[in-house]
């Protein structure tokens, strides 16, 4: 039994699929592709163990495709343009039946390595599906990505886990013969963390060092994983966990611990910019206004490690997360736009104001648009008590500053400026 139980049990359809309706429910966007028999090239991007391979397989096999497959971490050049010339000869232009190029990781990929894709791509002699974990518009080269659409895959909730471990219950050649009584499922979730390889990885590790009867139960599954814990794998496994821990440390404002999750990635071989991508969205998320060098310091730390790279960002990353993790913290920023966001989609497109229109023509202007409108420098202080939100929505408080000397200055200033209108 050398091939493990997330390979035994991966579905070979559509039907069998589990979790991402959105894509490929009864009207998901590829669910229609198919269908069509018109498959754009493809980013599919999301955390790892969400089935994103099994994905792409699923769609050759359906859409009844050529299927060629490289992996970016052990392919260069040569390889994507030997795949390419094969897929050239096996497939017609621009026809339903193109080859499916399949690059997991395509993240990993080099400049030159994509530079490489794109011909092949634009003439329609492979229909390309790229799998990453990283945000695309950071990895993925502008040329590429705009010929390709790009779909969110999400981590498996509660239910798409159970489903799963009932699946390899029923349906594994080897797990389904023995005596298996699942009690609790609450610890294998948790520790899952959404990835459904490394659910079904814990679960097969239990079941097959135990004698049946097998009782699973949480302390059982705890006990067996803290005594088998991996090592950090930056692929998958503790990848999510290390950097939640690292996040988790600066946002409690110790750099100890932010230093030590921080040499866990390191050792592990994770990528710097990785890293670094995070210590940015944190320095606006947890931080914000409470002190906006941050954000800056943050953003230095990133163009920096992109330049020079391994070992000596280990001290730049360094030096950003232990001022990051001795910064005040606020967490306003994110807490404004989240409101304003649910807001809009309470509210719909309310209708903007005639005096905060913009009207560059004549027409514009003789239906009122920026009419009353009045130009803030040309009073006192730079300022007038205007109203800048649909009336439907006036006098709503959006933005609620932090409990910090920069934000306390805000809210002062605001009071003056609002008075009671927005009650700060």
């Amino acid at each position: 039994m050398n091939e493990p139980l997330a390979e035994r049990i991966r579905p070979k359809s559509l039907d069998d699929y589990i979790s991402q309706q959105h894509l490929v429910g009864k009207n998901g966007a590829l669910t229609n592709h198919i269908k069509q028999g018109i498959i754009p090239s493809l980013i599919l991007w999301g955390p790892p163990g969400i089935g994103k391979t099994t994905l792409a397989n699923i769609i050759a096999k359906e859409s009844e495709r050529p299927f060629y497959s490289l992996s970016a971490i052990n392919s260069g050049v040569k390889e994507v343009r030997d795949i390419i010339l094969k897929a050239k000869n096996s497939g017609g232009l621009f026809t339903s039946k193109n080859p499916i190029l399949f690059i997991d990781e395509i993240h990993r990929f080099s400049k030159s390595q994509q530079d490489s894709l794109l011909g092949a791509v634009e003439k329609g002699w492979v229909t390309l599906i790229g799998a990453t974990t990283e945000n695309p518009s950071f990895e993925v080269i502008p040329a590429l990505l705009s010929r390709c659409q790009v779909y969110i895959l999400n981590s498996f909730d509660r239910q798409d886990l159970i489903d799963l471990l009932d699946r390899a219950l029923t349906e594994d050649v080897f797990i389904s013969k023995k005596k298996i009584i699942l009690h609790e499922t609450d610890a294998l979730i948790q520790l899952s963390g959404g990835d459904a390889r490394k659910l079904l990885n814990i679960f097969e590790l239990i079941v097959s060092s135990e004698e049946e009867p097998i009782e699973i139960t949480n302390d059982l599954v705890i006990q067996k994983v803290q005594k088998n814990t991996v090592r950090y794998d930056k692929t998958g496994e503790q990848h999510y966990d290390i950097i939640s821990a690292f996040i988790k440390s600066i946002r409690g404002s110790d750099p100890n611990g932010a230093v030590y999750w921080l040499a866990r990635m390191i050792e592990g071989g994770e990528d710097v910019k990785f890293i670094a991508r995070r210590m940015l969205i944190l320095a606006s998320e947890d931080i914000g206004n409470a002190n906006p060098t941050a954000l800056i310091l943050a953003t230095n730390t990133f163009q920096a490690v992109t330049v020079i790279g391994n070992p000596e960002s280990r001290i730049i990353l360094s030096q950003c997360a232990i001022y990051l993790a001795n910064s005040a913290k606020s967490n306003s920023s994110y807490e404004a736009i989240k409101k304003a966001q649910q807001l809009v989609k309470e509210t719909g497109d309310l209708s903007i104001p005639l005096a905060l229109r913009n009207a560059p023509t004549k027409l514009m202007k003789e239906l009122n648009y920026g009419k009353g409108y009045k130009y803030a420098h040309s009073f006192e202080n730079n300022f007038i008590d205007e109203e800048f939100l649909p009336e439907e929505i006036k006098n709503t408080k959006l933005y609620d500053p932090g409990v910090n000397s920069r934000e306390n200055s805000f809210r002062e200033l605001l009071k003056k400026r609002w008075k009671d209108k927005y009650g700060y």
